[in-house]
């Protein structure tokens, strides 16, 4: 899980937005073919959902230190 947040960090603000948009549309299209057909690994719905909070965590932590 370190390696997640070291990542991250790594990132300015636009990769970090871009990043968010992109697991956000995949978290999306997880949800919606798990209800139609159950998905093969339910975690993922987990793991995909975290990874935006890890996101949205980082770019707020940098909005805080801005001011």
């Amino acid at each position: 899980m370190k390696k997640k947040g070291l990542e991250l960090k790594d990132l300015n603000v636009q990769e970090l937005q871009d990043k968010l948009k992109e697991e956000r549309t995949a978290l999306t299209k997880v949800r919606f073919s798990h209800t139609v057909s159950p998905v093969e690994n339910p975690m993922q719905l987990r793991s995909k959902r975290k990874e935006v909070a890890r996101i949205l965590t980082e770019l707020r932590k940098r909005e805080l230190t801005a001011k």
